[in-house]
């Protein structure tokens, strides 16, 4: 994929801009809080439809647009896969009284409606921010967030699955603090097994696909960044209770064709279910199933996410951006649109000139800096450098 121009209206500190995009690595360089993460942020709604930095979405409507009835923010894409050209807008309204305001949100692909669960994967992007290391050392629910992100790009109908599994959980739920709080026949909660049985192991099977996957080619990238001195491996706990599935079971690397492998770990899940009734209607929710996954990050044998430094969770997050790219990239047939955000700054010079070396091995990218002192001359001379300076896009410095 390739990204050919951007516009934004009303999109955070931006008013307006309009601007094509060069291929390759553009550099956006500028001082803090000047714009830059706007625009990587900008592009990555355009691939997951949600944002990574605001509570809300209506947090990504320009302040002083908001007085506006209705307050509208629209991004709009346009860029190539191999030869078609492709249009993304998305539209963020804000309308009605003052005290009871709604945001709608409108999506046209190609000039048509859409819905984000039928768009997402049609715009495909990595984001890297700082604050992601959460992701890493955070709750499991970040490291769950990061997956379903990866594979919603990614298999087509991942997200959909997704959205039905969750609209399930929170249907048993709601009958499992019905059970506890008035009793009644546990069998009832049968219908909802099935569900969950069926949709959770779709949900695991391509999570456990891609960890398989994503830990091969993040490991390459950790040991090229560590100078071959650390290795990366990803243990993936899906909640089964008792049950024992390997990856490799999980996956159908035994010899099991996806239909085959997605029937048995739809049987476990189920096995799980079942048993775990009792608990689950004494603790008035579901404690099986892929809404409890788990994912550890291990380096050299040691959890990065309890015992790493803040310097190695950075470089194993960096590793498994990479892994994104390779991962989207054969799932797809196209490159996906490297976004950086000031990634070179906490890094020593062996493993920025590794970085360096990385980057040029992808297709196109936009990487944030506050200073280019962090980049070799080799590398910002064949690159395309412009400033952003209090929501305007500077030009004039392209080199």
């Amino acid at each position: 994929m390739r990204l050919e121009r951007l516009s934004l209206t009303n999109f955070r500190s931006y008013a307006r801009l309009e601007s094509d995009i060069p291929n390759g690595i553009l550099l956006l360089r500028g001082g803090n809080a000047v714009g830059k993460t706007s625009i990587l942020e900008s592009l990555f709604y355009c691939a997951t439809f949600s944002t990574s930095l605001a509570g809300q979405d209506r947090q990504l409507i320009r302040f002083q647009a908001e007085e506006e009835d209705p307050a509208v923010a629209r991004i709009v894409a346009a860029y190539a896969v191999g030869e078609k050209k492709r249009k993304l807008e998305i539209r963020l309204i804000l309308e009605g009284e003052r005290e009871t305001r709604r945001l709608r949100k409108e999506i046209l692909l190609d000039g048509r409606k859409t819905t984000a669960q039928s768009a997402v994967g049609e715009f495909p992007a990595v984001l890297f921010l700082p604050q992601m290391t959460e992701m890493i050392s955070g709750p499991p629910a970040e490291r769950r967030r990061y997956l379903n992100i990866l594979l919603s790009q990614s298999v087509p109908g991942y997200a959909r699955t997704l959205s039905r599994y969750a609209r399930a959980v929170l249907q048993r739920n709601a009958l499992l603090r019905t059970l506890n709080e008035r009793g009644g026949d546990p069998g009832q909660l049968a219908y909802w097994d099935e569900l969950l049985a069926g949709q959770g192991a779709f949900l695991i099977y391509h999570r456990a696909r891609a960890i398989a996957t994503l830990e091969r080619l993040a490991d390459t990238a950790l040991q090229r960044l560590t100078g071959r001195n650390e290795v990366m491996s990803l243990r993936y706990r899906p909640a089964l209770s008792d049950a024992d599935l390997t990856l490799t079971e999980l996956v159908g690397a035994d010899g099991k064709a996806e239909p085959e492998a997605i029937a048995g770990i739809t049987m476990a899940v189920r096995t799980a279910l079942e048993s775990g009734r009792r608990q689950d209607i004494r603790r008035g929710v579901s404690t099986i199933g892929p809404h409890r996954d788990e994912m550890r990050v291990v380096t050299n044998g040691i959890d990065v996410g309890v015992y790493g430094s803040r310097g190695q969770v950075r470089t194993v997050l960096l590793a498994l951006k990479f892994a994104e790219v390779d991962w989207i990239r054969e799932a797809k047939g196209t490159a996906p649109l490297l976004l950086l955000d000031e990634t070179f700054s906490e890094l020593d010079a062996g493993r920025r000139g590794e970085l360096m070396r990385l980057l040029d091995e992808c297709g196109q990218g936009i990487v944030t800096t506050t200073d280019l002192k962090f980049f070799s001359s080799e590398f910002l001379g064949s690159r395309t450098i412009w400033e952003v300076r209090d929501g305007i896009l500077l030009k004039e410095g392209m080199v």
